[in-house]
């Protein structure tokens, strides 16, 4: 059965419902959490300095590989070698897919700092956002976006409109990544996409979903000190990951709205819309 959600993503595995799960853990991502809010990290610097590299040396690798294919395919013409002229052009347009992948990578490990933390305020139900990327979910659409990107992304999403998907990422190592669809509301057409949990071993990419889920729930079954910081350590955490990010000050003070008028107050405050 393929994804509710459309377009479907790339390696899709499973659609997950929301809901107090079983299945919970915060492992190494929960970086804070209180009775209003938690924060996940979403980059470990090992995985940052790992694809960093990984996608480099791909890079790097790449345009001395595009050069020798168009001197070998300009030889190739000249003897009139239809057939592997052929295929030479299609290993220059995987050549010129792979550096379009590679690039986005590249510069969201370069710049990303601080883990890039994903925001869920229980009491509001909304999810804050604030990352640099190269391109985005529109980039699918129209490919000129990614000539022209937006280099930051801080927005603030409503919970109920986002939805859990899982996939794999084609290895034999059968890594998952959980992926938060961005839907239209009351559908299940998506316009953007959110990375919440990457690269997890098996049922180890439905820990966290479980876990935000039975926050979202208000449910016992977890506890708000199974992040790097306690609950009442709110200030060093702040200090460490959120100060010096770019986060907008009402998006900081709106972590701790007690409800959704409290947070129409707290835009009031700020002049935001």
């Amino acid at each position: 059965m393929p994804s509710q959600y459309r377009p479907q993503l790339l390696g899709w595995i499973d659609d997950l419902d929301k809901g107090s799960k079983n299945i919970s853990g915060a492992d190494d991502r929960l970086l804070y959490a209180n009775d209003n809010y938690c924060a996940f990290l979403r980059k470990t610097s090992s995985d940052q300095v790992f694809y960093l590299c990984i996608f480099t040396i791909v890079f790097i690798g790449l345009i001395p590989t595009i050069y020798l294919g168009f001197s070998l395919l300009s030889d190739l013409l000249y003897k009139n070698e239809s057939l592997m002229s052929l295929v030479i052009i299609i290993g220059q347009i995987a050549c010129f897919l792979a550096i379009y992948i590679s690039i986005p990578e590249i510069y969201q490990n370069l710049f990303t700092r601080r883990g890039c933390p994903i925001i869920f305020n229980r009491k509001t139900n909304k999810v804050y956002i604030n990352e640099s990327y190269f391109f985005n979910f529109t980039s699918f659409k129209n490919p000129i976006h990614f000539l022209q990107p937006n280099k930051k992304r801080i927005k603030e999403y409503d919970w109920t409109d986002l939805h859990g998907v899982v996939v794999h990422n084609f290895s034999t190592y059968s890594l998952n990544t959980t992926i938060l669809m961005v839907c239209e509301p009351g559908t299940h057409k998506t316009i953007d996409h959110v990375l919440l949990d990457p690269l997890r071993n098996g049922i180890g990419s439905y820990q966290v979903w479980g876990w935000v889920n039975n926050f979202m729930c208000f449910n016992d079954l977890i506890s708000l000190n199974d992040g790097k910081y306690t609950w009442e350590q709110e200030t060093p955490f702040k200090k460490d990951i959120i100060q010096d990010q770019g986060w907008p000050e009402w998006m900081v003070e709106a972590f701790n709205a007690l409800s959704p008028e409290h947070l129409t107050e707290i835009k009031q405050k700020y002049h935001v819309q």
